[in-house]
């Protein structure tokens, strides 16, 4: 299978590009610069220097792709951005591709936000979404457009709160505590839904494998359960070392109280329809293991080695 991966340096991208070049399959990866392009011909990614929102110069490449996946994250215009690229790839796929070929499978990454806060009543992959987050309530029409694009296989995958690695959003909270104190937006008795970005790069790559039965889906990409924002603070003071008691500040942007979003997910459909399962352990119970993992990836954890005889 030929993949393009958008977004394919960033957070979610760049593991779902790595995780489909080690099961076989030919990855591209568009990126900014020759620069970034270095750390996918690293991996066995051919790297395709080009911009999300003007496509034009990289789009005959559609013609020989199986699978485009747009993980675009961070960006100033995602809502731009995922409107421009869907409408050229399904442009593109016209023009290019011969007209008897298969649809052309497209994966649009969305999140969990458009489920909205709400602490008392759980939701599911099929859950109509009724009050999103006000950050992403431009989402869930265009999760609309994906799916019922009539001439891509279009399919959304919808991440909770990623954690992992270098840490994503939970990267601020980490740098607090690092600098000895832990505050974070929102209030107690909160929960998030969680899922490990190699977790994720897992679904992607099943997602993509059998597209053509995942096509006109929405999947939650998410933990069987939900973690207390509490327990994470607390144990977060524990490990940093931090100087307690952790506590709440007040959102100051769509963004931040986005971050405090509270929604009792029980996802399913991933799981009965591909077969997907996560496999990490949590992150309260291995958040030392995180947090190291995030000061690694920040030059900040220093260790002595010790040799047992």
């Amino acid at each position: 299978m030929k993949v393009l991966v958008v977004g394919a340096t960033g957070f979610a991208g760049f593991p779902a590009a790595r995780a489909l070049a080690r099961a076989g399959h030919l990855v591209y990866g568009l990126v900014r610069s020759a620069e970034k392009g270095k750390k996918l011909a690293a991996e066995e990614i051919i790297p395709i220097v080009g911009d999300a929102l003007d496509p034009t110069p990289w789009l005959p490449i559609v013609a020989e792709l199986d699978t485009v996946i747009d993980a675009v994250g961070g960006a100033v215009d995602l809502k731009a951005i995922g409107s421009s690229l869907l409408s050229a790839v399904a442009e593109a796929a016209q023009k290019y591709r011969p007209h008897d070929a298969p649809k052309l499978n497209y994966i649009y990454t969305s999140g969990t936000w458009v489920h909205g806060e709400n602490r008392s009543n759980v939701v599911t992959d099929t859950t109509p979404l009724t009050s999103p987050t006000p950050l992403v309530a431009w989402r869930p029409a265009h999760e609309r457009a994906v799916i019922n694009n009539p001439i891509l296989n279009g399919i959304v995958i919808r991440p909770a709160l990623i954690y992992g690695r270098s840490a994503s959003i939970l990267a601020t909270l980490f740098k607090n505590a690092y600098n000895g104190k832990v505050s974070w937006y929102g209030t107690p008795g909160g929960r998030y839904a969680l899922i490990h970005v190699d977790d994720l790069a897992e679904l992607y790559v099943l997602t993509a494998e059998r597209a053509t039965i995942a096509a006109g889906k929405i999947f939650d990409a998410a933990n069987d359960f939900t973690e207390s924002a509490d327990d994470l603070l607390n144990k977060l003071v524990l490990i940093s070392g931090a100087k307690g008691p952790y506590e709440y500040v007040e959102p100051s942007n769509l963004f931040e109280s986005a971050i405090t979003t509270t929604t009792l997910i029980r996802p399913y459909l991933a799981r009965s329809v591909l077969g997907w399962q996560p496999r990490k352990a949590g992150l309260v119970d291995f958040l030392e293991v995180y947090y190291n993992a995030w000061k690694a990836n920040e030059g900040l954890l220093t260790f002595t080695l010790t040799l047992v005889p």
